[in-house]
């Protein structure tokens, strides 16, 4: 029977080769209707009838692999290379052997995907889709009959990984899976060179794109190279944070798999158990559930792996007898986990949660929480780590941050002996005692047991009593309370028969500056000595005036460059409060001049120095507002300002180029005024420095300025009336006439008429220069309306 059986399939297949002849000498044809009526011919005869697999595979192998190899290899048409195509699809799939077609047909699809240089590839995205598809069908025919084409397999993938078609991409993904699972022996030394075209995809549009390649780095990694996992680590971390919950949940099983089956897990505990717990947190509940469900399996699977280990633990270890409500207690396995990986998890978590990316700070801080959960008592060996960054994470700006950071402070609390852990957070405060310290003490306070606390109290209330610790506060400023603060203080002076408050400061005012002047030199901008002061000069009215001394001492000490720069910027402002309004303070006495020389030489000069960054120019804005509101009071008199000029004119200068509108502005008024006061007596070369500055003012964005340094503009002309001067200037002027004429165009017209008034005040020097400077412009200008006014102006002048 079973002769009869092969003699039958003989015939059969011999009458369909004969059949077949015909059309397969058509596929020689150049013409393309020919070859595709030959194609579907073939696809009649092998496809349409039902013909048994050693018929198929009998004509498939000898008959027609060949000629639909070299149809999808070289057929122009796209529909004979389809067809051609799914042919060798249905040949494969049904024929006996399919393993017999690898060596013509591996070498033909790693032509078609992936050709040496020079020669071009698939052109057709549906064609490349099904010839991936192709490569797939092989995979799952063939399986370890494959390994020796293993080498081409991997070179087809890194091409088609790259593909720009979402669905080769994928496709491409699902190969790499089966090439693993099919020749693991094999594929282990071939796997990294899927990586990097893996990792090059990671991040591509499409999210069903993402969750393959990610499932595919799984698999690759975990029936290759197990060193790949450093390679890919950074990536899937980055798709943690992913918008997509099925990518985020690829990341989950891809980790959670590795950790119970990856060969090298253990060398890797301390980089994927990070992973892994982050999505504890995870949005979705279905994430968070997986996750869960992936960390008790690999507690349990560790604690069998290393039962000769935890024997004592598993026999005799009790549960602690506080724990945090709401909260399942880990199983065994999972603490040690982390308990034993900490140590290394802890730098690189301390860092991140310090990044400059706000969702990076949040899930290290969530993460945080969820590692301390699990160490328990053995938080104690790494509190210096914890606490230092905590300490700064505690002043982050995003309150989720702020919020998991306290959490895991009030675990310390739960978990460390409170000897232990409030003589390092004392330690710390009584040096620092910054608010963010107070903060995570009150955390560290509130997570610790009554009973356990009980015997510190007197201790912490000792120390959170002493008056740099408790006086201290974030922000130095009045608050809503300042009403409340006035009233009380009426009260007072009406207890003692005074007429007001300000016969209540003028009693006690010697006192009060002692007082807050005692530890001036050490004081930073959190420093409640700070605050007072700031009360008792901007409240005392003319009384701070009768306290000068004290008052310009602290000013001097703590104002000097290697201060605090906030406390700087504090102290400037209450100066220039108080310089508004300085004959009702400072100088209500008549005493503040006497103390001019220190306030420029050692007060404001150093602070217009100029040092990079933001601060220092904060600092240089509010000194050289201190300096406009001291010229601008009009305590000064010509004899001081030149005093003062002498001193601070080549810093004011400088600060003509400051970002700052403000200051640039402010410089402006302060040079106008100098010049209009004293100008006169400057020498030539002082007069030659400052116009190129103020000019380049007359191009600044702010129209404020602009018009300063016009005004400026007009008192530096007005410095020149001596002969001499003028010869040895003209050139000077003529630039400054050009110059000028040019800034007629400005788009404001407050800004034309102004430079109009400087050229007016500039023409009486060289009007003829300056009649020829207008002529030679005029025709340029888009108001010549104002060049009329200058020539009249010179005119009449002249008459």
């Amino acid at each position: 029977m079973a002769e009869d059986g092969a003699l039958g399939d003989q015939r059969r297949a011999a009458e369909v080769v004969q059949a077949l002849g015909r059309h397969l000498s058509g596929l020689q044809e150049p013409g393309r209707d020919t070859r595709l009526r030959a194609l579907r011919a073939i696809r009649a005869e092998v496809q349409e009838r039902p013909l048994s697999a050693p018929v198929l595979q009998e004509v498939f192998a000898k008959q027609l692999l060949r000629p639909l190899v070299r149809c999808l290899v070289g057929d122009p048409a796209e529909r004979c290379r389809e067809l051609a195509v799914q042919l060798t699809c249905h040949g494969l799939s049904h024929g006996a052997r399919p393993a017999e077609a690898l060596p013509c047909l591996l070498p033909a699809l790693a032509q078609r995907l992936c050709p040496p240089h020079g020669q071009s590839h698939e052109p057709c995205e549906e064609l490349r889709l099904a010839l991936i598809q192709l490569l797939s069908l092989l995979l799952e025919l063939c399986e370890a009959a494959l390994a020796p084409y293993l080498p081409e397999i991997i070179r087809i993938l890194q091409a088609t990984l790259l593909d720009p078609y979402p669905e080769v991409k994928r496709e491409s993904c699902r190969c790499a899976v089966a090439s693993a699972r099919a020749m693991p022996e094999h594929f282990h030394m071939q796997s990294e060179f899927l990586i990097k075209p893996l990792m090059q995809t990671v991040s591509h549009q499409h999210f069903r794109v993402r969750v393959a390649v990610i499932q595919a780095t799984g698999t690759v990694i975990q029936f290759g190279n197990g060193k790949s996992v450093d390679d890919v680590l950074s990536h899937l971390a980055q798709r943690l944070f992913d918008e997509i919950p099925q990518v985020r949940q690829a990341v989950t099983s891809v980790v959670g798999e590795w950790l119970l089956h990856l060969r090298d897990r253990y060398s890797y505990f301390h980089k994927l158990i990070p992973l892994l717990l982050s999505s504890f947190t995870d949005e979705m509940p279905e994430n968070k559930q997986l996750a869960v469900s992936y960390w008790k399996r690999i507690g349990l699977q560790w604690e069998k792996e290393n039962e000769d280990d935890l024997k004592d633990k598993l026999d005799f270890y009790s549960a602690p007898t506080h724990y945090p409500e709401g909260v399942v207690r880990p199983e065994l396995g999972c603490r040690e986990l982390v308990t034993r990986n900490l140590s290394k998890i802890l730098p690189g978590l301390c860092h991140d949660i310090t990044d400059w990316v706000e969702g990076t700070r949040i899930k290290a801080s969530q993460l945080l929480f969820i590692l301390l959960l699990h160490a328990e008592d053995h938080i104690t060996q790494h509190m210096e780590l914890l606490l230092r960054t905590l300490y700064r994470v505690c002043l982050d700006e995003e309150n989720n941050v702020v919020r998991n950071c306290v959490k895991a402070a009030e675990l310390i609390g739960t978990f460390v002996n409170p000897k232990v852990s409030l003589k390092l957070l004392v330690s710390a405060l009584e040096k620092t005692p910054m608010p963010s310290y107070l903060m995570i003490l009150a955390a560290v306070i509130r997570g610790c047991p009554r009973q356990v606390l009980k015997p510190h109290l007197s201790y912490l209330a000792n120390t959170l009593s002493q008056p740099e610790i408790c006086q201290r506060s974030e922000e130095v400023r009045i608050n809503g309370k300042s009403k409340t603060v006035e009233k009380s203080m009426c009260s007072l002076a009406q207890v003692q028969h005074l007429s007001g408050f300000l016969d209540l400061y003028k009693q006690h005012i010697d006192q009060l500056m002692e007082w807050v002047s005692v530890s001036h030199d050490g004081w930073n901008c959190y420093s409640p000595e700070l605050l007072q002061l700031d009360v008792i000069a901007t409240h005392s009215g003319p009384i701070i005036g009768e306290a000068l001394q004290d008052f310009i001492l602290i000013l001097k000490t703590c104002l000097q460059p290697t201060k605090d720069p906030p406390m700087r910027l504090k102290l400037f402002t209450i100066l220039s409060q108080l310089l508004q309004k300085a004959n009702e303070t400072i100088n209500s006495q008549g005493q503040f001049l006497s103390y001019l020389e220190i306030v420029i030489k050692d007060i404001l000069a150093p602070n217009l120095q100029w040092h990079a960054g933001r601060t220092a120019a904060a600092i240089r804005t509010t000194a050289v507002s201190c300096l406009w509101a001291l010229i601008y009071s009009g305590m000064l008199s010509p004899k001081e300002i030149f005093k003062l000029e002498d001193a601070l004119m080549p810093q004011v200068i400088a600060t003509l180029d400051e970002d700052s509108k403000m200051t640039r502005l402010m410089a402006c008024r302060i040079v106008s005024v100098i010049l209009n006061i004293c100008g006169k007596e400057f020498d030539l070369d002082k007069l030659n420095k400052i116009y190129p500055e103020l000019l380049k003012r007359l191009d600044d964005a702010a129209h404020d300025v602009r018009l300063a340094a016009a005004q400026a503009l007009t008192n530096w002309f007005k410095c020149i009336r001596n002969e001499d001067e003028k010869n040895v200037l003209k050139s000077n002027i003529e630039f400054l006439y050009r110059e000028l004429l040019i800034h007629l165009d400005d788009p404001d017209q407050n800004i034309q008429r102004a430079v109009l008034e400087v050229l007016k005040e500039g023409s009486v020097l060289y009007p003829e220069l300056l009649v020829k400077e207008i002529e030679a412009v005029e025709h340029k200008h888009r108001t010549p309306v104002y060049c009329n006014q200058l020539l009249q102006h010179i005119q009449s002048t002249g008459e």
